[in-house]
């Protein structure tokens, strides 16, 4: 990911999870502990949550983990892992600054690759999307699952019209103030205005050479988990 952008990110930290709940009323929290319990089911000893930001993915995998799972959480920010380090959780997680994009990790090492909200934000145009895509197949097992939470479209016009005025309006002004940075949440709304709509998701997921793709829509389609399996030989 480009230096501006980490940058960005480097500057949030301390007020990131707060915005991100005020902003959603709430719904963050639910969605991303929904998707975590949609992941943990999946079992497998070895979990990974990519872009993890503050670290509230890694924590609720976490919490759903038995004894014998290890979990793994990168970032590219040290700031933002440096924030994630302080849950109560952290100490049984594993943290590593890596590119989203190019991972270190061997083919064939987790079980379960995880992201939440945070897909729209690793990648600058859809063949970028199917390339970091491809690189969580890469490090997924044969069978392994990859679960996706990201914002979407909602289906209705009328629905997607109201939600990005609400996104232009209460979002980027509400995020500038509490941050301090009008360009931050100007580039983070702009985000969610022009990420792909849930089905199309689906489909690049698919091009990434995931098979068994689902789709939950949540809250009318404002935001939606994804959750692919890697193809078994």
């Amino acid at each position: 990911m480009n230096g501006p952008i980490r940058e960005m990110f480097d500057g949030l930290p301390r007020v990131y999870e707060l915005i991100n709940h005020i902003v959603s009323l709430g719904l963050d929290i639910s969605w991303r502990r929904k998707a975590a319990s949609l992941a943990a089911a999946k079992g497998g000893a070895a979990w990974l949550d990519v872009s993890t930001g503050t670290g509230e993915m890694a924590a609720y995998l976490r919490r759903l983990s038995g004894a014998g799972t290890t979990v793994v959480a990168t970032d590219f920010s040290m700031p933002m892992l440096m924030e994630a380090r302080r849950k109560k959780e952290a100490q049984r997680i594993l943290f590593a600054i890596a590119d989203t994009g190019c991972l270190p990790f061997k083919p064939n090492s987790f079980d379960l690759v995880t992201i939440s909200l945070a897909t729209r934000n690793i990648t600058t145009s859809r063949e970028d999307l199917v390339s970091c895509l491809r690189e969580f197949n890469r490090i997924l097992k044969p069978g392994g699952w990859f679960v996706n939470l990201e914002t979407s479209q909602p289906n209705s016009p009328t629905a997607r019209r109201l939600f990005h005025k609400y996104v232009d309006g209460f979002l980027r002004p509400l995020g500038a103030v509490i941050s301090g940075s009008k360009s931050a949440y100007a580039y983070l709304s702009n985000t969610i205005r022009g990420f792909y709509e849930a089905d199309e998701l689906t489909r690049i997921i698919g091009e990434a050479g995931f098979e068994t793709v689902t789709v939950a829509r949540l809250f009318l389609g404002v935001a939606a988990i994804h959750e692919a399996q890697k193809t078994r030989p």
